[in-house]
């Protein structure tokens, strides 16, 4: 029997809506309505352990940045430390703290990594006390300027997952067990749409599937109180309505889902915190994406990838923009703050769009994203949060009008509306490629299909 552990789990992987829809059903079990039954139903008749085979060829866990305990290791054995306290591997303060205190036995200064400049010489050495050949010194040098260096893309690695996570489901990876167990409903809906909203994106000429499903909507009318049996309030249901709306976790909600409906059930004191946690990641990402950006030769003009971009972080921390910007975006409008957006409005972020992709929708008769041409005109984030430009809401308008944009409706300058779709199997995808079968899709990606790189034919 699946329990709320199992549930919160979820939050820090990929498992499909169908796993996930059936570990509710299970959890819930007599609770749900004939009518929840058969919509619930829709999905979990699809999980793996309801099919024949049950195997999926997509990955079920985000990438995982790898630690520093090669390098420390090393550096033990090297410098012959004996260590009467255990060095979290993973942790990027105790890796730090650790190449600061091992580089004072050679006298050496954390972030000083000039070859030339940064290393002692033979009379500094001796004067510095340190007897130890040029050669032990060069290679303990040599050695914790390798480990700042993991250090470094360590840290990097960790924002750039991080910045993943943000950019498929908000902040539902950040709910502690203590506060997702609050209320049963609650854990189920952000479970469910937690795994929706990290569905792989599609190979597609089309917009991509709508995260907010029937499913998520029957389980946030759980939430809300609502009978699905009917769509309405039954007599019953409005006698626990005020107990309903107690027992809710609308905060633990928000971190996954900032609807209008969802923030009017928070404090001003909430939204007002959800509001500098948003908008400091914001800040966050923008210098991430300047980082990006100057290591990259990107076509601002067309957005379509070209040799030396780094699309993939590209890609996923512009995601992380986006969804960072629509909830900061609704916050304003839940607080009646909106008026802020005539001093600054961030826009949106482009993704690189790959050539075949725009080739093919080219061919059917469709033209260049009229959102890249908003995107050429306002600032760039990084240079709106360093206070170089400026970025208002009329500045958006204006641009949007110019590329016939409704500006409200595409969600520059307010809220997106969620509509409802319809459940659909999770596919098996190849680079975004669907694929029909698992066990085939499997095959290719060993055989690097669809990957842009030369095919590799298993023998």
């Amino acid at each position: 029997m699946n329990t709320l552990k199992d549930l919160h789990r979820t939050l820090l992987l990929r498992k499909r809506p169908e796993d996930v829809a059936l570990m509710i059903q299970e959890f819930l079990g007599d609770q749900l309505s004939p009518q929840e039954k058969i919509i619930l139903g829709k999905a979990s008749k699809g999980s793996l352990k309801n099919v024949f085979f049950g195997y999926t060829s997509m990955m079920q866990e985000f990438a995982t940045a790898i630690g520093a305990e090669k390098q420390i290791k090393k550096a033990i054995e090297i410098f012959n430390l004996n260590l009467k306290k255990t060095i979290d591997y993973n942790n990027i303060d105790e890796i730090q703290q650790f190449i600061k205190n091992i580089s004072s036995l050679i006298n050496k200064e954390f972030g000083a990594n000039n070859f030339l400049g940064d290393r002692l010489n033979k009379h500094q050495r001796n004067e510095k006390g340190l007897d130890i050949s040029k050669r032990q010194y060069n290679k303990k040098w040599r050695l914790l300027k390798r480990l700042e260096k993991k250090l470094l893309a360590y840290s990097r690695e960790i924002k750039k997952i991080e910045f993943q996570k943000i950019g498929k489901h908000g902040l539902s990876h950040t709910l502690s067990f203590e506060e997702f167990k609050k209320d049963i409903n609650s854990a189920c809906f952000i479970a469910y749409y937690n795994a929706r909203c990290n569905l792989r994106s599609v190979f597609t000429n089309t917009s991509q599937e709508k995260s907010f499903d029937e499913i998520s909507n029957m389980l946030l009318n759980r939430c809300k109180g609502i009978d699905t049996e009917t769509n309405v309030f039954n007599r019953l249901k409005n006698q626990v309505k005020s107990v309903r709306k107690n027992q809710t976790n609308w905060w633990a909600i928000s971190h996954i889902y900032t609807s209008k409906e969802v923030l009017q059930n928070l404090s001003d004191k909430e939204k007002g915190k959800l509001l500098g946690k948003w908008t400091s990641i914001l800040q966050e990402i923008a210098y991430f994406l300047e980082e990006i950006w100057v290591k990259s030769n990107i076509n601002r003009e067309t957005m379509i990838v070209r040799r030396g971009n780094d699309s993939t972080t590209w890609n996923n921390t512009a995601n992380a923009w986006n969804k960072a910007r629509d909830n900061w975006m609704n916050i304003i409008y839940a607080l009646g703050m909106d008026d802020i957006l005539h001093e600054i409005c961030f826009g949106k972020v482009l993704r690189l769009m790959a050539a075949d992709v725009v080739a093919w929708h080219y061919s059917s008769g469709g033209k260049l994203d009229p959102n890249t041409e908003v995107w050429n005109k306002i600032p760039l984030p990084w240079e709106v949060f360093q206070g170089k430009e400026k970025c208002n809401r009329e500045m958006v308008v204006k641009y949007c009008k110019k590329a016939g944009l409704n500006p409200e409706k595409s969600g520059w300058i307010a809220p997106k509306t969620e509509k409802v779709v319809k459940f659909k199997p999770t596919p098996e995808l190849v680079h975004g490629v669907v694929i029909s079968n698992p066990y085939i899709a499997t095959i290719l990606k060993k055989q690097k299909y669809f990957s842009g790189k030369k095919m590799h034919f298993l023998s």
